[in-house]
């Protein structure tokens, strides 16, 4: 034989699956019946139980374990309690005749789907107690309680949930189980009171007098009732735990007494329910409206800012615009991309909501449409772009400018220094006393100053170029550069006409002049070039320079080391000219002639010569070193743009490739929708996880910024696209998220199979022939006749689509999404909650009246809901009114609009 407690938590399904039913409560324990004060209860409760049915046959026990032996009563028991008729019992008074009855009790117990394991029709005959106690209880459990039906749950759950919402609104009552809750009596008189209050004065019973409570509601409920009295006050208070079978039994009769309550809970249930979808979509709306209205102010001042195009003078505050900029991007901005998605998510499920529950679409204030936040957030975005780029152009046009500056000043300076006292000797009467050859000296020196001249006219041009070139970029200390560089060509104006001047006078004089010492001409011919070979040589080795890549700073390089392979020739040229003067102290000392003074054609001396040449040498090395300074940032500056394009040309994909993968899930609709809801969880994680190296990019490319770099020829991406990109992956998952969760509170509100979503999808795809996730209006069509509408191309059929796009695309967008899709097959094939139904519960509690009062209301509702319904019910005006009464039904009609009647 089985044993009867390992089955305690066993179910069993009635034939064809149409019912479950729990075969014994799994705290049935047959320990515990050894306990003589639970047994003692369930004796006394059992008993009371079966004669309150039993008595409708005119007939009763006195010993439950007895009285059953034969098999008649109990045959008797079930035929009341089922309302049907059993096999003619066997009246022999054998034992084999008693056994046949029980078993045909046993059997049709079994017949109403309860397996009874370990009872068996030996042990009733045999007076067993303990099996007789465990088969009534299966009895009272299949019939008394197994049908109990509160919310959604049954049986014993639903038993307890009908006594928690019975008793609630009463103080020191807690109804948590079916043992010590009830030992103080005081739950047992609330759900009489609840009921029947006029059989009882709740207010007036104590909680430290549970003996008296208990007899109070055992007494009424056996007066007023007609409920018998099953339990002793006594044995509840004194027994620390009272039988919680015992106790179940008695509540279950109080139960059926008031059942006929239960169609006014339902309604009142059904009006709650629809208040608090109400109020759950007002306080939505109000945070739509609000984050909507946040995210707009700050648009509104973000754009202002990033149009600003006023320039700054100096890089440095340049520098801190740019580092302003990149605060925004990283700080500021983040922030309101997870501000904007969730508004659209929480708008999506809103308007999920509204259609799950019947209500109109829901209408934002003006300009706070999702489309008018989109074109907020594109114009933001625009904003954006063009304030970079030109902060970009900025700093490469400061820092061209402070090179040319610099560089202006480095040429004005040697030009000026040069043009030092030009003025003066050009000026000078010395050829009006001068000697023959101390003027053929003039004119030859003469000469060489045009030479030099000569050259210094190309410096002249360039200063000329650069000022001009600071004026087109609008320097900002353009005056100065002008007024100095106007100083400059002046200045060499004056010195060419002097010049010409001097000249003049100097070739009045010239024929008067024979004397010309040929060794100091040579000099001064060779010395005048090489001198200025030596002047240009230190100013291109001390010429600054910016370069932009590697090829630019080895082009520098290697133009340097083409000078330096000059330097031999040149030096030979520096002793070939010191040779010469050498020569010419060789021939005044050979001759004993005296030098009057230098040499009187050039101002250029050997030490002159010798110290410019020493500096040429000492400037080389320097070059070099700057040169390989400036090599070893390019190279730097290339290993940044390498590790900057490896990890782009990594994300890049990686993101094309994760919102590929995205869409392909949205669509293929593999497994549940909550399997696929995992999947796009763990999706989402997945990506969330790669964060960390969006953010080693970003340090990336602020160290590419910060070193100026504003090209990368190794990757096609930049930082930008990259950001664009990731919001697009954390936006897009985000959605498709939302919409597998809105599938599933339209599936679960709707009742939809996984079967006939699949066929829903199925559908979908097929004539979502781009694959794009939406059915555009021709696919729709398409759609629609396929599975039978008649919205053929004719007058009735386009009035019919019109009707229909209406209802799965209220915003006119042109587009049917999945969501509005099932939204619509489910409303075609479901029912739900409609004004009628409302007005009909409404109509319940106010006791069919066409009116009700605020006292109806607080009695049947919750407080909350109770208030909510009477601030917003008109006053009743027709003609049965009475002084309070308030119009349910065009409240009701409210809730819906008035295109639902």
């Amino acid at each position: 034989m089985v044993d009867y407690h390992a089955a305690n938590n066993q179910s069993l399904y009635s034939a064809g699956g149409q019912q479950i039913y729990m075969e014994q409560e799994n705290d049935w324990d047959r320990d515990l019946l050894l306990d003589p004060a639970w047994e003692k209860q369930q004796r006394k409760t059992f008993t009371a139980w079966c004669n309150s049915h039993l008595r409708k046959s005119g007939t009763q026990i006195d010993n439950i374990e007895e009285d059953f032996r034969d098999g008649l009563k109990l045959m008797l028991l079930l035929e009341v309690i089922s309302g049907e008729r059993l096999p003619k019992p066997e009246r022999g008074k054998m034992r084999v005749h008693k056994i046949n009855n029980v078993n045909k009790a046993l059997d049709f117990i079994a017949s109403k789907g309860v397996k009874l394991v370990s009872i068996g029709a030996e042990e009733i005959v045999d007076g067993n107690a303990k099996m007789t106690l465990g088969m009534i209880w299966t009895i009272i459990l299949r019939f008394a309680i197994q049908d109990i039906s509160v919310e959604e749950t049954s049986a014993k759950e639903g038993l307890l949930l009908w006594c928690q919402r019975k008793t609630a609104p009463y103080k020191n009552v807690n109804v948590q189980n079916f043992h010590i809750s009830w030992k103080d009596g005081l739950a047992f008189n609330a759900l009489i009171h609840r009921h029947r209050p006029e059989l009882i004065d709740y207010d007036k019973l104590r909680k430290d007098d549970p003996v008296t409570n208990l007899n109070n509601a055992f007494e009424v409920a056996e007066r007023y009732l007609d409920i018998p009295k099953m339990l002793d006050a006594e044995d509840i208070v004194n027994t620390a735990r009272p039988d919680e079978k015992a106790i179940m039994t008695y509540v279950s009769s109080f139960y059926h007494a008031f059942s006929g309550a239960q169609k006014a809970e339902t309604a009142a249930n059904r009006i709650c329910k629809v208040l608090a979808v109400n109020q759950e979509n007002e306080h939505l709306m109000e945070d739509y409206e609000k984050l909507a209205s946040d995210l707009l102010e700050w648009i509104r001042r973000t754009i202002p800012w990033l149009e600003n195009r006023a320039p700054e003078k100096t890089m440095t505050e340049m520098q801190q615009k740019l580092e302003d900029f990149r605060d925004y991007r990283r700080v500021h901005k983040p922030p309101k991309v997870q501000e904007k998605c969730q508004l659209e998510i929480n708008f999506n499920t809103l308007q999920t909501k509204l259609r799950l529950s019947n209500r109109p679409a829901f209408m934002p204030s003006e300009g706070r449409m999702v489309s008018d936040i989109n074109g907020a957030w594109h114009k933001l975005e625009g904003a954006e772009k063009g304030y970079e780029e030109w902060l970009l152009n900025e700093i490469r046009r400061l820092e061209r400018l402070d090179h040319l500056a610099e560089k202006f000043r480095q040429k004005a300076a040697i030009h000026e220094s040069w043009t030092d006292g030009k003025e003066a000797m050009l000026t000078q009467k010395d050829y009006e006393t001068a000697s023959l050859s101390e003027i053929k000296a003039l004119l030859k020196k003469h000469e060489a100053f045009e030479s030099d001249l000569a050259a210094h006219q190309d410096r002249v041009e360039q200063i000329a170029a650069i000022a001009q070139e600071l004026n087109e970029l609008d320097y900002y200390d353009s005056p100065s550069v002008n007024a100095r560089c106007q100083k400059i060509c002046e200045q060499w104006d004056a010195l060419g006409s002097l010049t010409q001047s001097r000249r003049e006078s100097l070739e009045r004089t010239e024929k008067q002049l024979e004397s010309i010492d040929e060794l100091y001409l040579e000099y001064a011919k060779r010395a005048a070039p090489f001198n200025n070979w030596m002047e240009g040589a230190m100013e291109d080795l001390q010429d600054m320079f910016i370069v932009h890549n590697i090829e630019e700073i080895q082009g520098l390089i290697t133009a340097h080391d083409q000078f330096k392979s000059t330097l031999p020739e040149a030096n030979k040229e520096r002793e070939s000219i010191q040779a010469i003067h050498a020569e010419v102290q060789k021939i005044a000392q050979y001759n004993g002639i005296k030098l009057a003074g230098n040499n009187p054609y050039t101002t250029i001396t050997p030490q002159t010569i010798d110290k410019k040449w020493e500096k040429v040498q000492q400037l080389v090395p320097q070059r070099d070193q700057a040169l390989q300074e400036e090599l070893a940032r390019q190279q730097s500056n290339d290993h940044l743009r390498r590790q900057f394009a490896n990890q782009a040309n990594m994300i890049g994909p990686w993101i094309q490739n994760k919102m590929e993968e995205i869409g392909r899930i949205s669509i293929e609709m593999n497994g549940t929708l909550e399997d696929q809801l995992t999947h796009l969880r763990q999706y989402e994680q997945s990506i969330i996880e790669y964060k960390p190296n969006i953010d080693q990019l970003e340090g990336d490319h602020q160290l590419i910024q910060e070193a100026l770099i504003f090209d990368n020829k190794y990757t096609a991406y930049t930082m930008e696209h990259l950001r664009v990109g990731w919001e697009q992956l954390l936006t897009t998952i985000a959605r498709t998220i939302n919409e597998i969760e809105n599938q599933i509170l339209t599936r679960d509100a709707k009742g939809i199979s996984q079967e006939q979503l699949h066929e829903y999808r199925t559908s979908f795809n097929h004539f979502d022939k781009d694959h794009s996730g939406v059915l555009q209006a021709e696919e729709f069509k398409a759609c629609l006749i396929s599975l039978g509408y008649d919205v053929e191309n004719d007058k009735q059929g386009d009035a019919e689509f019109g009707r229909i796009m209406g209802i799965v695309d209220p915003n006119n967008s042109g587009a049917v999404t999945f969501q509005a899709f099932i939204d619509f097959m489910s409303r075609e094939t479901t029912d739900t909650d409609t004004a009628d139904q409302v007005i009909a519960s409404f109509k319940i509690l106010a006791g069919d009246k066409n009116y009700i009062t605020a006292e109806e209301l607080r009695r049947e509702l919750p407080p909350d809901q109770a208030e909510y319904c009477i601030a917003r019910m008109a006053p009743y005006t027709g003609p049965d009114a009475v002084p309070g009464a308030l119009d349910y039904m065009s409240f009701s009609t409210a809730l819906y609009g008035e295109s639902d009647l």
